[in-house]
């Protein structure tokens, strides 16, 4: 049997409770795929995309077949070794990448300033604009379970303010173009446990400022991301539901108990009706 083809099976035997039915279960739940969807499925080469990329070949395969797929890698200014390695992981996998350049990664080094956010927005509108391009309504991206509680552990202790990332959005800049994150529900330690099981190896970092990074170390670095990985992981040790319930806690905030809260950009404070209240 070709290796992708275990690959492929694993999914939906081995790793069918933690991953598959996850994904499908963020699917359905949040309506991520409708009939007549056009999805560029963006891969970076990590990990996630990959992962994200067979779940959505294997929805069309064996859940549903009414939405077309286009599998994008945009190369921002890959080195060759990390380039290698992304066109080597697709044919291993059996996904057929269609991959489009640019030159962010040397606009960003030329711009100064916060490399990390300018690289990371220049690089979602690329691929928006690609994408739609191709005749796509949406773009879907590899972000899992520990990206979406991080970003509330992030935005808590580092900015002062509750906020989540949501599993679609649509676009500000490309009218009628949407975002959607299938592996929403999916924690980042099973699909370790999936790469590490069929023996497969992905780049992790490839921009041109941290090319170290080349190689997976599965959040070791000193960034504030992963200084939040590790402030969860200590959580844990506390509580052993502590992630899942920063996750639920989106889910069930008390309008009643807070002080303020935005909507629509406009902030709004207690005291507004305090005084009609019984």
């Amino acid at each position: 049997m070709e290796s992708y083809k275990e690959i492929e099976k694993s999914l939906i035997t081995t790793y069918r409770s933690k991953i598959w039915n996850k994904f499908t279960a963020a699917v359905k739940e949040f309506e991520l795929i409708r009939d007549g969807d056009r999805i560029a499925v963006c891969i970076s080469g990590g990990k996630d995309s990959m992962l994200m990329a067979k779940c959505v070949q294997e929805l069309k395969r064996h859940g549903r077949d009414n939405f077309e797929a286009v599998y994008l890698v945009m190369d921002p200014g890959y080195n060759a070794i990390n380039r290698q390695q992304i066109e080597s992981n697709a044919r291993l996998l059996n996904i057929p990448v269609e991959i489009f350049g640019s030159d962010i990664f040397a606009a960003v080094a030329s711009a100064g300033g916060s490399p990390c956010y300018l690289c990371a927005r220049m690089r979602r509108g690329a691929l928006y604009a690609e994408a739609q391009s191709r005749g796509c309504n949406k773009i879907a991206l590899g972000h899992h379970f520990d990206d979406v509680i991080e970003t509330v552990m992030l935005g808590i202790i580092y900015n002062g303010r509750i906020q989540s990332m949501r599993p679609k959005l649509k676009s500000d800049n490309f009218k009628g173009m949407e975002l959607i994150r299938p592996l929403y529900r999916v924690p980042e330690r099973d699909i370790i446990a999936w790469r590490n099981h069929n023996g497969l190896q992905f780049i992790q970092c490839a921009c041109r400022f941290t090319e170290n990074c080349a190689v997976c170390t599965d959040g070791a670095g000193g960034g504030k991301r992963d200084q939040i990985k590790r402030l969860i992981r200590e959580l844990k040790k506390l509580n052993p539901a502590a992630d899942m319930n920063i996750y639920n806690s989106m889910y069930n905030i008390n309008l009643d108990t807070v002080i303020g809260c935005k909507k629509g950009g406009e902030k709004h404070v207690f005291l507004e009706d305090y005084d009609e209240s019984e």
